[in-house]
């Protein structure tokens, strides 16, 4: 049953957003940062942390624990707010992520950390889908287009301002306030969106489906610690390893059976009918592998290959994330104003696969204006890609399933870039190793067991012999990773073909009636409101 919201529409017929709207916006964006922002302030701030709680043994974990708990309750959060509204949902979101922080910021040793920081992954996996789910109930799929820019330039504050933020904070407060910072901004976002935001209050008599919901956190679980553990903690082929492949197998499958006989499945697969919806998590996924495996591996080139210090290896990265925000802008702009979009999947398809190959040919002697260059051109293709995805799969399903297509969506991305994290990161350590071994001969043993680790100021120590042959070994690491990138990337080229161009449905009555044609019904605006004043 859904009662009957209050006065005002998400967005009037013209366009027009009223200022409670922006509000509801702005508190959205913060909470998209705090989602994005965390992981890259921490990682600045880990030398640090575990300088004065130890367990060096464990420091992975902190970042695997997040990252589990995000992965795992990401489906769940969506099908929440689809059976019980997703106002309430969301914030409750917020309030266990800040929870989380704020525990982690007390932690007084590693295994307090690494059990706050699932506290607070556990709440980060609400909050992009709750973002994404509301944005999709005020404004209407042909309005949803112009709000591309917004959340992809949150995207690339997150990536370039994170380690900057991350070193700040750490030197000048202490490593909690690395936590603590987000206790304000969250609360500024729950305050904003209590006050101004009105969403369908729903009262579902289903009940959560526990099996498919315990299935599908054992099949990500296991997924996600093959793709961290495997080629490091473990050898690819050891046997807990295949355990743990053989597990995530067979907890998916029993998963996908089970959803087919579930009353109030998780993520029910009638969704995966709609052809749109299914290419776009392929190409979801695809933008997930590419885009982490470029922010970890173009860093370590710029510092290794071409001199950079670790600050200015984020600033250098600045061409593809400004090319990515620009061409987010110009093809949400365009999708608004026409209503088509499927030259965006396209394009995005080629020009990530053109700029991952240029990546793939830097060397040693490679200017930074030229890999400046390669990077705006990958910019450029995940431009077209990095909204696109979503506000296509959100057009292709009915509005009961907006929750659980945003968080399926966000899913397969996050689970590309578990993979290509792993993948990448184990074929450049493999080359790596090899090069090191092949050239620096006696040398190998000063740099090898490090080979992945070195910063300029470690490198510069390193006689003239050994540091040549690094510089050849990372540049013969990049090559092989990006190469491999823009082979997956062959591949999301190849699934935009096949994308079906349903016309997005715009605002006003009409556009709320029905599904869009052919291919779910997405199209459908909700019965969103938000107070005419703030």
């Amino acid at each position: 049953m859904t009662d009957a919201p209050e006065a005002g529409a998400g967005v009037t017929g013209g366009g027009e957003q009223p200022r409670s709207v922006r509000v509801v916006l702005l508190a959205l964006m913060i909470a998209m940062m705090l989602a994005m922002l965390d992981n890259m302030i921490i990682g600045t701030a880990m030398p640090t942390i575990v300088g004065e709680l130890g367990g060096l043994e464990h420091l992975s974990w902190v970042v695997t624990a997040y990252t589990l708990a995000t992965a795992a309750s990401t489906p769940l959060w969506g099908k929440l707010g689809d059976m019980y509204g997703r106002k309430g949902v969301f914030m409750t979101s917020i309030v266990i992520f800040l929870i989380g922080s704020a525990l982690s910021g007390m932690a007084q040793d590693m295994g307090q950390l690494i059990g706050f920081r699932a506290v607070q992954g556990l709440g980060a996996g609400g909050l992009m889908v709750g973002v994404m789910a509301i944005i999709g109930d005020l404004i209407p799929p042909r309005e949803r287009g112009r709000y591309q820019g917004m959340m992809a330039g949150v995207m690339a504050l997150a990536m370039i301002g994170g380690p900057l933020v991350g070193g700040t904070i750490t030197d000048h407060w202490g490593w909690r306030w690395s936590f603590y910072i987000n206790l304000p901004l969250g609360a500024v976002a729950l305050v904003a969106i209590s006050a101004v935001l009105h969403l369908p209050k729903k009262r579902s008599q289903a009940r959560i489906d526990y099996l498919g919901a315990a299935l599908l956190t054992v099949g990500i679980t296991a997924i996600v610690l093959v793709t961290t553990w495997g080629g490091t903690e473990y050898a690819w082929t050891s046997a807990r390893i295949m355990e743990l492949i053989g597990i995530g197998v067979a907890a998916l499958v029993g998963f996908a059976f089970w959803q087919t006989r579930a009353t109030e499945p998780v993520m029910p697969l009638h969704i995966f009918r709609s052809r749109n919806f299914t290419l776009m998590s392929l190409i979801g996924f695809i933008v997930g592998f590419v885009m982490f495996g470029a922010t970890l591996f173009l860093p370590l080139y710029q510092q290794a290959v071409q001199g950079a210090s670790a600050t200015n290896s984020g600033l250098l990265l600045l061409p593809m994330l400004g090319a990515m925000l620009v061409t987010s802008m110009v093809a949400g702009r365009v999708t608004t104003n026409t209503g088509r979009y499927k030259i965006f999947p396209l394009a995005g398809g080629a020009l990530m696969t053109v700029g991952l190959y240029l990546l793939s040919l830097m060397d040693t002697d490679t200017s930074r204006f030229t890999s400046g260059v390669y990077m705006a051109v990958v910019g450029l293709g995940m431009g077209c890609l990095m909204q696109i995805t979503m506000l296509v799969a959100q057009n292709s399903v009915e509005m009961k399933d907006m929750g659980v297509a945003s968080s399926s969506t966000t899913l397969f991305r996050t689970l590309g870039s578990s993979f290509g994290v792993a993948i990448m990161g184990a074929l450049f350590n493999h080359r790596v190793q090899d090069v090191m071994a092949e050239k620096a001969g006696a040398l190998d043993s000063q740099v090898t067991e490090q080979s992945a680790q070195l910063d300029a100021a470690s490198l510069a120590k390193l006689p003239e012999a050994a540091r040549v042959a690094y510089q050849d070994a990372v540049s013969s690491g990049t090559h092989g990773a990006f190469l491999l990138g823009a082979a997956v990337a062959v591949v999301a080229l190849v699934a935009a073909v096949f994308v079906k161009e349903v016309p997005l449905k715009g605002a006003g009555p009409k556009a709320a009636e029905g599904p869009a044609d052919g291919d779910g019904g997405g199209g459908a605006t909700a019965k969103a409101s938000v107070t005419e004043s703030v």
